[in-house]
């Protein structure tokens, strides 16, 4: 019998399974009526999936912008038709590089850069995405968008495969990132391996895997969920009263202290109300609301 649960989930993906199939594996688990996820990792990574129950679909947003940790294994010398070990090898060159070589390289992409979106990924043109003109042989014009690469650091090199720790923004592909790599350093690359460590102030320390989550009890595989608030934390928080969180969920402002502008996390009597925007004036908008209830999160007979 499906429940309603509200809550966060940080799941382990393992390699060889999509996102969306991690997520359903983790829907039945829960018995949840609702799910979703924060940020899609492709079927080759591994690593922190944000798996979202009920009301914290609504909050997706604050993780989909957040930046995100990654370390990744690039393979030099080999260079692929999509960019990832899955590809075809269309060129090989020979491995000789130094480690100020590499870091000279690796300066050139740290900080903000533009970065051209990979043919093989889920953009769309004119509603079809472009993995799929790239099955098909074609290539299209991507315009260069803007990312941030925060943190680029060699961790090792063995042989060909060169480690790295990676923190970058939204909208960054790790991929091209490699693949550029690769062409700063003469001999092309491709990315060999990725896990997702981090993404906002969430790790994957943290997070527990499909298997661990089979062999638990449902009370045991309920105390791995994460409550609503976990995935505002990085948003300044304001407290509400019962009449000022009336007025919010009726779609009206609150006046709030001057000074705050942007979004922030609303918080009343019973728990966490949503998110809302504030002007910088003194007044607060309502942006997105959790459900009202009377009822705990659980089971719904």
């Amino acid at each position: 019998m499906r429940r309603r649960l509200d809550a966060a989930l940080l799941l382990d993906k393992p390699v060889g399974l999509s996102s969306n199939a991690a997520l359903q594996a983790a829907k039945r688990l829960f018995r949840a009526e609702k799910a979703g996820h924060a940020g899609t990792l492709d079927p080759l990574a591994s690593g922190l999936l944000l798996v979202l129950f009920g009301d914290a679909t609504k909050f997706a947003g604050p993780q989909l912008d957040a930046d995100k940790s990654y370390f990744a294994t690039v393979r030099l010398g080999v260079t692929t038709a999509t960019g990832d070990a899955e590809g075809e090898v269309v060129e090989r060159r020979t491995v000789s590089v130094s480690t100020p070589q590499i870091e000279a390289a690796l300066g050139k992409f740290r900080g903000s850069i533009w970065q051209i979106p990979p043919m093989y990924s889920a953009l769309k043109l004119a509603g079809k995405p472009l993995y799929l003109l790239a099955r098909e042989g074609k290539t299209v014009e991507r315009r260069p968008r803007a990312i941030a690469i925060h943190e680029l650091e060699q961790v090792s090199l063995r042989g060909d495969l060169l480690e790295l720790r990676i923190r970058c923004s939204k909208g960054s592909y790790v991929r091209t990132l490699a693949e550029d790599i690769g062409k700063a350093l003469g001999m092309g690359a491709h990315l060999a391996a990725l896990r997702r460590t981090a993404a906002g102030g969430l790790s994957v320390e943290g997070a527990t895997s499909l298997g661990a989550l089979a062999e638990m009890t449902e009370e045991e595989r309920d105390r791995r969920l994460l409550p609503l608030d976990a995935l505002l934390g990085d948003l300044p928080r304001v407290d509400c009263g019962a009449e000022q969180e009336a007025r919010l969920r009726n779609g009206r402002a609150i006046q709030i202290g001057q000074g705050l502008a942007g979004q922030c996390s609303l918080h009343g009597p019973g728990g966490l109300i949503g998110v809302g925007l504030a002007d910088g004036a003194g007044m607060l908008r309502p942006v997105r609301l959790t459900a009202p209830r009377d009822t705990p999160t659980g089971a719904t007979g």
